[in-house]
């Protein structure tokens, strides 16, 4: 586990920020976003790197309104240059066509992939969709019934949060982050309060980092449960998807036992902790969740024996780790890919001591694998939650940490769905930007990839079992 630090801030000149950029990647620096904002000295571009011993953040001041583009040395910087081009009309050269993200032009050519020949035809999914779900569209180029391209559109839901957010005492700025998604409301929480706390120079006790490990573990359990359910009926198997919801109701149920919310709204606070849960209260809880686990172990065995369940899962919706690695996916999706890396085994913030990666049977990268590391991340989450829960939950706070304030902090945290990553700038009162780059923002041209060259009858059970949001990827 590294040490604990504050995010380390380089500013530099337009001029020489893609060779800094690029200067971090080859010294180890993993790409995790990219965003825009605007202050006293105008507008400016920043691009976050984690790095094993600390984060970095590299910073221009872009008085030309235009800066040169990173999309070729990252792809995974495709969107979020987008984003900011649509936010602060940001500009990026080399960057071309720049398609839209935010804004939907109508002309479809705007901002699809044109597809030329005979034999293609598109078929148009959404954004209104026939379940209860957010709005999503999914343009398909087909030749007869497989798919040769998916283009995405989301941000239908322009409800404003990090703007909203902006200019109000940093405590405030939970209630934002928390209801980008209900489903990560632990998740976006902890990365927003850790990313405050940082650019305040201010550290969690150990009180505090067991009673947010204990939440967020605690997220990821209803969730998986969840995305189990999910791929079982992507398959037609409704005695798992029915069992599997259940056990995902039984964890929701427990939530609201210990914390008094079904989604553990309200539970994490800046700077401070408010869990509070006696001895008597996590005895039956490790009883409860002793008993579930036994439950969902069983149910696995048959899953895993039922023919007509496996059949559908190989070799559907495959991402290679290459592909994985290139577009910078995350989480559970990127585990099932090969992809070693899991953001709870870089959290001195957090509880999780040695933690290691989960890793599936087989890192094939289709629907088969993502199903499988459910399985293992679900046992891991259940050795978590058991050990966190053998004595009981005081108030933690917060001591200073040996670096001065330097106005932006950075929190990346592992949600059910990837890493999700918070960067804050501040004056050490009020929120001056809030930037959420949630895991299902960074992996759904993971799932646009991993439908090429699949039936477009298979694309809902590849969806499911990425199972990502689309709520907390609007703007």
């Amino acid at each position: 586990m590294p040490a604990l630090k504050a995010a380390l801030v380089e500013r530099v000149t337009a001029q020489d920020w893609r060779a800094a950029c690029e200067r971090h990647a080859q010294a180890g620096g993993r790409f995790c976003g990219l965003f825009a904002s605007r202050g006293s000295q105008g507008l400016q571009a920043n691009c976050l790197f984690a790095r094993s011993d600390q984060d970095h953040v590299v910073c221009a001041h872009v008085s030309s309104g235009a800066i040169d583009t990173l999309v070729d040395l990252f792809a995974a910087a495709g969107r979020d240059e987008r984003e900011a081009h649509d936010s602060y009309g940001l500009r990026f050269a080399g960057h071309e066509p720049m398609r839209p993200l935010l804004d939907h032009p109508v002309e479809p050519e705007a901002w699809t992939v044109a597809v030329h020949g005979h034999d293609p035809y598109q078929v148009a999914v959404g954004p209104i969709h026939a379940g209860v779900i957010e709005s999503g569209h999914f343009r398909f180029t087909v030749v007869g019934e497989r798919i040769l391209h998916l283009d995405l559109r989301m941000f239908y839901k322009h409800r404003g949060l990090q703007t909203a957010a902006e200019g109000r005492p940093l405590a405030d700025g939970l209630r934002y982050a928390q209801r980008a998604c209900a489903a990560c409301a632990v998740t976006n929480t902890v990365a927003y309060a850790q990313a405050c706390e940082s650019a305040l120079g201010l550290a969690p006790d150990r009180n505090l980092r067991r009673a947010r490990t204990l939440l967020l573990e605690l997220e990821r359990l209803y969730n998986h449960l969840n995305d189990v359910s999910a791929i079982c009926a992507g398959v037609g198997f409704a005695p798992g998807a029915m069992a599997f919801a259940a056990f995902k109701e039984r964890a929701q149920r427990l939530n609201q036992r210990l914390t008094g919310h079904r989604f553990l709204f309200n539970t994490v606070a800046l700077a401070a902790g408010t869990l509070h849960i006696g001895q008597g209260d996590t005895r039956a809880a490790r009883e409860e969740l002793k008993t579930l686990d036994e439950e969902q172990r069983r149910l696995w065995r048959e899953l895993q024996f039922a023919g007509s369940v496996q059949d559908r899962l190989g070799d559907v919706g495959r991402l290679t780790r290459e592909d994985a690695v290139r577009l910078g996916a995350v989480g559970p999706s990127a585990r099932a890919a090969g992809v070693h890396q899991d953001t709870r085994s870089e959290s001195p913030r957090l509880f999780y001591g040695e933690f290691v990666p989960a890793t599936p049977e087989y890192a094939s990268g289709d629907v088969a694998a993502r199903l499988d590391i459910r399985r293992v991340e679900l046992a891991h989450t259940f050795a978590i939650l058991d050990e966190l829960l053998t004595i009981s939950f005081m108030p933690g706070g917060v001591k200073d940490l040996d670096a001065p304030p330097n106005g932006l902090g950075v929190g990346r945290v592992e949600s059910p769905r990837g890493e999700t990553v918070c960067a804050v700038q501040t004056d050490g009162h009020t929120t001056g930007r809030l930037h959420l780059r949630t895991g299902s923002y960074a992996n759904w041209p993971a799932v646009a990839h991993a439908a090429r060259e699949n039936l477009l009858p298979d694309f809902p059970l590849i969806n499911k079992s990425f199972e990502l949001c689309y709520a907390c990827a609007d703007r």
